[in-house]
C-alpha cells in the first residue's frame, strides 16, 4: 500500500478574474473548491494511475467537514486524524489578464499533544514493502523534527518513505535514505547556499543529496524540463508544449508518477517519464491531471542520459 501524509490539508478557494485590483472591491468570473494539500494531490494522481493509497493527515472543525465531503467526490480511501482547530483555506488568485498568480495561505490548526499522538499511533499498521509519502508544510506548532519522527517510525517497520519538503527537514531525513526526494532548482540551491550557472551544477549539488543518503534525487526545472539523479546517472526529460494554467500541484503529481511506478516495477527511467508526464500535464490542467491527459503528455517526453 501507499500512504500519503498530509499534515496541513485545506479547502483551496481558487478565484479567476481579469485584474486584481488591491484596495478595490473585485469580482470573480468563476470560483471553485478543491480539497487541498501536496500529499491529496499525491493520492488524487495515484487514483488516475489506478494505483491504491490511503491518505493520513490531520482535519477539524466546520471546515473539516467540508474538506473532508470535498474530498468524498474523489473515491480515495482516507484514514484521518480528527483535531479541533479548524482545517486551514488557501486563497488562490488568478487575474487572467495580468497572467499572475496570488496566493493566501491559511496558517493551520494548532495540535495538541493528544491529537499527535493519536496521528502517529495511526502508522502503527504500516509496515514492510509499503511506502510512505510526506508532502507540505506542517502545522504552525508541530516541531521540524516531525517528518523525521515518522520516517524512524515508518522504517522501522519495514517501509520505503518519500518526502518532498525543503530546508532542513529534508536534511534532517537523508540519512535515513529516502527512495526519492524532489527540490526544484531553486530550493535545491537554497539548500546549499549557491546560485547555479549550468546544468551540471544541479546534477553536482543533488548527487550531494544522494551522498547524504537519498536514493534518487528528482529536480524539476520548470520550462527547461526536469532531472533524475541517480548515484551513478544521470537524465533529463525534456518539458513537453502546452500551456502551463496551473502551478499547484505539478510537483505532487511527479512525486506520485514516480514513487507509484516505482512500487510497481523498480525501474528508475520509467518511473521518471511517467511521473515527468504527470507533472507537464497538471500544469497544463486547470486541476489535477486525468489520465487520458496524462498519457498524451507522456508520448511528448525523452528521457535521455547526460
Amino acid at each position: 500500500m501507499i500512504y500519503t501524509i498530509t499534515v496541513n490539508p485545506s479547502i483551496d478557494y481558487v478565484l479567476q478574474l481579469k485584474n486584481l485590483n488591491t484596495g478595490e472591491v473585485n469580482r470573480t468570473s468563476s470560483d471553485v473548491k478543491l480539497p487541498g494539500g501536496k500529499g491529496i494531490n499525491v493520492s488524487r494522481i495515484l487514483k488516475e494511475l489506478k494505483l491504491d493509497s490511503t491518505a493520513l493527515g490531520f482535519v477539524g472543525g466546520a471546515t473539516g467537514s467540508m474538506f473532508e465531503e470535498l474530498l468524498s467526490q474523489h473515491d480515495l480511501k482516507t484514514s484521518f486524524t480528527k483535531v479541533k482547530e479548524d482545517t486551514r483555506i488557501n486563497v488562490k488568485i488568478n487575474a487572467v489578464d495580468q497572467n499572475e498568480e496570488t496566493e493566501i495561505n491559511g496558517a493551520g490548526p494548532q495540535i495538541s499533544d493528544a491529537e499527535k499522538k493519536a496521528f502517529m499511533d495511526n502508522l502503527n499498521t504500516i509496515g514492510n514493502g509499503d511506502i510512505v509519502i510526506m508532502a507540505g508544510s506542517l502545522c504552525k506548532n508541530l516541531n521540524s523534527n516531525f517528518y523525521l519522527d515518522i520516517a524512524k517510525k515508518i522504517q522501522k517497520n519495514g517501509a520505503e518513505f518519500v518526502i518532498d519538503t525543503t530546508g532542513q527537514a529534508l536534511l534532517d531525513t537523508l540519512p535515513l535514505h529516502p527512495l526519492v526526494v524532489k527540490p526544484n532548482h531553486h530550493e535545491l540551491a537554497d539548500l546549499f547556499n549557491i546560485t547555479f550557472k549550468n546544468e551540471q551544477e544541479i546534477i553536482t549539488y543533488a548527487r550531494k543529496l544522494l551522498e547524504k543518503g537519498a536514493k534518487h534525487a528528482l529536480v524539476s526545472m520548470a520550462g527547461d524540463g526536469a532531472l533524475l539523479v541517480t548515484k551513478d546517472k544521470a537524465y533529463k526529460a525534456n518539458a513537453p508544449k502546452g500551456t502551463v494554467v496551473n502551478s499547484v500541484g505539478a510537483g505532487d503529481s511527479m512525486i506520485a508518477g514516480f514513487s507509484g511506478t516505482f512500487m510497481d516495477t523498480k525501474d528508475p527511467i520509467e518511473s521518471f517519464h511517467i511521473g515527468a508526464a504527470c507533472g507537464s500535464a497538471t500544469a497544463f490542467s486547470q486541476d489535477i491531471a486525468t489520465k487520458e491527459k496524462i498519457d498524451e503528455v507522456y508520448k511528448q517526453i525523452n528521457i535521455t542520459e547526460l
